[in-house]
This record gives C-alpha cells, sequence and structure tokens, in this order.
C-alpha cells in the first residue's frame, strides 16, 4: 500500500489543493492520504463524462466485456493486498474483507457476462391491428446518461463495483463517489480500470467530501443516481432531484424468523449459529444482518440460550487476526451511538443477556429481550452488533411482527413447509425473503433492494443495468411478416 494516493478524474490519476488522511478504527494508525479534487477538476470530470456519453454507449460488446474481464482477472491476482486494505480502513475481519473481494470478482464477472448479451433487442409484431399490417417493433434498451454512483463504508469495494460494473456493461459513463471513511479500495478499483482500453471519460473516482456533493447531484449532466447508505441522505437525494433517475439502496432491521416447525435440536443450532454470525459479521454494520429474532413460542425458550452461547463464542479483537469474527465499528463515534442506544433500551425495561459494553470504537456483540416497541432499537436500524429477541405465537403474528416496521429490506424465515414459504413470500413488505436462512444473504447477480423506507429500485448486476437504461422501440413498416 502506497501512502499518498490521488484520485482518478476522466481515467487518469490527479491530485488537488487538499487532502485528507484514512485511519484504522481499530488501533488509530494511518491507513492512508487521500487527494481532494477541486470544484475545476470535479467539473471536468462530468464534463468528459457527458462528452463522451455517445460514444461509450457504441462501444462494441467485446470491448466493454474486456476491460470487465480485466478487473476480474487483476481482482483476483490481488486479492490479499486489497482485503488487507479493506480490512485496515473498514475495520472489517480479515476473513470477510477476503470475501468481499471475492464478490467484488463475481460481480464483474456476472457484468462481463451480461454485456455480450445485452441489447439484442425483443421484436414484436404489429399487425395484430389492421393498422400494423407490415409493421414489425424492435425494442432495445439505451443507457440514460452518465451515472452518479454513491457507494457507503460497509462494502467499500463491493458495493462500489455494484455500481461501476452494470455502468461499464451498458456503456453508460460512471463517476463514483467512494465514502470518506473508506475510499482507498475504490482508487485501487481505478487502477485496475486505468489497465484497460475504455474511453477517456468513460469513469472517475473523485474523492469529493460530501459537503460538496449537493452541486454533484443536482448537476443536469448526471441524469442516473445509484446511492447506498442511509434513509435520511437517500431520500433527500431524491427530493433535491425529483426528475432525476434514482436508485435508493437505504436501511432495514433485518428480522430472522423461527416459526415452530424449526423445532429439532439440530435446526436450532443451525438457527442460533446462522444468526449470532450474521447479526455480528461486519459489526452489525450491513443492512441486511440480523436485528430482530422473531421466534415462535414453542421454540424460545431453547433457542434464546443458544442464540447467547454462539454470540458469546465469537472472537472479538484485531480484525487483521484470522481468528477474528467481529471487529471495530467504522468510527468510534459510531460505537458511542450504539452504546447510547442499549443503553437506552435497558433504561427503559430490557433485558441485556449478553454484551453491552463499549472499548473505543468497539462495541461487544449484544443480545436483548423485553425489548420495549418505543425505544430506538425497536424502530430503527442500529448498524451495530445488537439484536434482539421477541417471543411470537404462530405463523400471523410472527409475520405481522416482521411487518411492524417502516423498513423492508429483507427477511429470513427458518420453516422446512414449502407452503409456508410461499405465504411468507406473499405476506411479508421486504425486498427479498429467504427461507431456511437469515436475511443477510445475497447474491450479487439476484434482484437486491427494499420496500418501504429500505428505497426504490434494484441492484444485482441484470438489474442495475435495466435501471440504467430505457427502452426505445424501432418500428420497421412493409415488412412481409
Amino acid at each position: 500500500m502506497t501512502s499518498t494516493h490521488a484520485f482518478w478524474l476522466a481515467g487518469r490519476q490527479a491530485t488537488g489543493e487538499d487532502s485528507f488522511d484514512v485511519t484504522s478504527p481499530w488501533d488509530g494508525r494511518l491507513v492512508g492520504t487521500v487527494a481532494v479534487p477541486t470544484d475545476a477538476q470535479t467539473e471536468e470530470a462530468v464534463a468528459a463524462a457527458y462528452a463522451v456519453r455517445d460514444e461509450f454507449a457504441a462501444t462494441p460488446a467485446h470491448v466493454r466485456a474486456g476491460a470487465l474481464d480485466h478487473v476480474v482477472r487483476r481482482l483476483t491476482e490481488r486479492t490479499e493486498e486489497i482485503a488487507q486494505l479493506i480490512s485496515a480502513e473498514n475495520g472489517k475481519p480479515i476473513k470477510w474483507a477476503r470475501g468481499e473481494v471475492g464478490r467484488a470478482v463475481s460481480v464483474f464477472r456476472f457484468a462481463a457476462e451480461e454485456a455480450r448479451r445485452f441489447n439484442g433487442g425483443d421484436a414484436q409484431r404489429l399487425d395484430t391491428d389492421a393498422g400494423g399490417t407490415g409493421r414489425l417493433g424492435l425494442t432495445r434498451r439505451f443507457p440514460r446518461g452518465p451515472v452518479l454512483g454513491i457507494a457507503p463504508f460497509n462494502f467499500p469495494l463491493n458495493l462500489s463495483a455494484h455500481k461501476v460494473a452494470p455502468a461499464i456493461a451498458v456503456g453508460a459513463p460512471i463517476i463514483l463517489k467512494p465514502a470518506p471513511a473508506t475510499p482507498i479500495s475504490s482508487l485501487i478499483l481505478g487502477e485496475l480500470l486505468a489497465e484497460t482500453d475504455l474511453p477517456a471519460g468513460s469513469w472517475s473516482v473523485l474523492t469529493v467530501p460530501n459537503d460538496r456533493m449537493p452541486a454533484l447531484v443536482e448537476d443536469e449532466r448526471l441524469p442516473v443516481i445509484s446511492f447506498t447508505g442511509s434513509g435520511p441522505v437517500g431520500y433527500a437525494i431524491m427530493e433535491s432531484v425529483p426528475r432525476k433517475h434514482c436508485t435508493l439502496e437505504l436501511g432495514g432491521n433485518g428480522a430472522a424468523v423461527v416459526l415452530g416447525d424449526w423445532s429439532s435440536e439440530e435446526d436450532l443450532d443451525r438457527a442460533a449459529t446462522r444468526i449470532a454470525t450474521f447479526s455480528n459479521y461486519q459489526g452489525g454494520q450491513s443492512c441486511i444482518s440480523v436485528q430482530r429474532v422473531i421466534a415462535d413460542a414453542s421454540v424460545y425458550d431453547r433457542l434464546v440460550p443458544k442464540i447467547v452461547a454462539a454470540v458469546e463464542a465469537l472472537v472479538t479483537g484485531d480484525p487483521s487476526d484470522a481468528a477474528t469474527d467481529v471487529g471495530p465499528l467504522v468510527s468510534e463515534d459510531a460505537a458511542r451511538r450504539v452504546e447510547s442506544w442499549v443503553d437506552e433500551a435497558v433504561g427503559a425495561g430490557a433485558t441485556l443477556l449478553t454484551g453491552g459494553k463499549r472499548d473505543g470504537a468497539t462495541y461487544a456483540p449484544t443480545v436483548l429481550t423485553d425489548l420495549p416497541g418505543t425505544t430506538t432499537i425497536a424502530r430503527e436500524e442500529v448498524f451495530g452488533p445488537v439484536l434482539y429477541i421477541q417471543r411470537t405465537e404462530g405463523e400471523a403474528e410472527a409475520f405481522a411482527a416482521v411487518n411492524d416496521s417502516r423498513y423492508g429490506l429483507q427477511a429470513g424465515v427458518f420453516t422446512h413447509d414449502l407452503q409456508t414459504a410461499f405465504r411468507a413470500h406473499r405476506a411479508l413488505e421486504v425486498g427479498g425473503v429467504v427461507i431456511g436462512d437469515v436475511p443477510s444473504y445475497r447474491a450479487d447477480q439476484m434482484p437486491y433492494g427494499g420496500a418501504k423506507q429500505s428505497g426504490v429500485g434494484r441492484e444485482g448486476v441484470r438489474y442495475a443495468m435495466d435501471d440504467y437504461t430505457y427502452e426505445r422501440v424501432l418500428v420497421l413498416t412493409g415488412l412481409a411478416l
């Protein structure tokens, strides 16, 4: 790793007049110094993206797919280096950081595959009425225009990949804005893109401070915005640019439902292990981490001690240690916020079964029961290593408890019954229902997004490609159909 990192302006490295330091949330050490673009440089990047939009949209599929294939190879070759970097700037345990690089490899591979079959077009006979005799409609998709991709800190590489790879696949120029806490892995992605033959101006990685983002968001030359982050920021973006096409991947408070038929000791052990792991991986800083466990009364008393034991077995500590399961949160301020929410819950009558302690930016994996519904944790996304368990009677009450939230990202339902699975799919007001597992499962090619206040639109490579493009029909006349 180098100590100073330039940003990427229209495919080339550049530095500005200012810079900022990126430090490890684990031990405070300097990870790197990152250059900040000036307003003039940001304008240059936007102008370049707008100017190249037609050229890039017309780029042959093999060029775009070849560039994506190149990133796949280079990410694979540099997996350990990049994983160490993610762990250093994010505080993510190294085993999860390695997994994140692997997922980013998959995203670029899926995009390369989709780029090769994208836009073949759908033909439709129009002679179903007399006025359409001899006419054929050919519908193809074309880029809406340059994309502004705004990535979060919790998956700094993979969620950047989910912005960049689909844009390249469809030939839409993209300006990627990484999170200020974790920009360096996105800048490494820029290094790999710079090794390709993509047109100059078709991509930039700009480390623009958050307070300068409104001007970039409102720029009419960037008609598509793909944002992953908090609800207040996401909806503020959408409200400020109502005529733009926005994809918002926002928060959640993922529920894991354990129904009465998931009742053997093996069943409950598996549920407890999966719940414990995925309420605390990434320090709980995942939109689909387990925050709520909704357990049927028939299994509740057996499940709760198993969850507590599984949580207490997790190793908390140095994220660079391969044995570590739970590292620090992204900052000490984030850990203090989690601490205050747990303290509020306990003060309101919740029972603390384990955890509840902070050490700097690290917060101990925490389990609560008897949580009053008026507490902040009961209503909001905690985004930390905290879960609470509630008892319900039967399927209908459990599903109602899942839906008793303004969020609706994903839910997990532990059941063996296929009919129950389909009822859950119909009843639960979420973007994804995972049967036999926690809500934290995500395959990077599947549609991913939420209902209610968890956002609008879908990621997942092919689905993001649809979001970045629109249909345009060509009517051919005088054909012998």
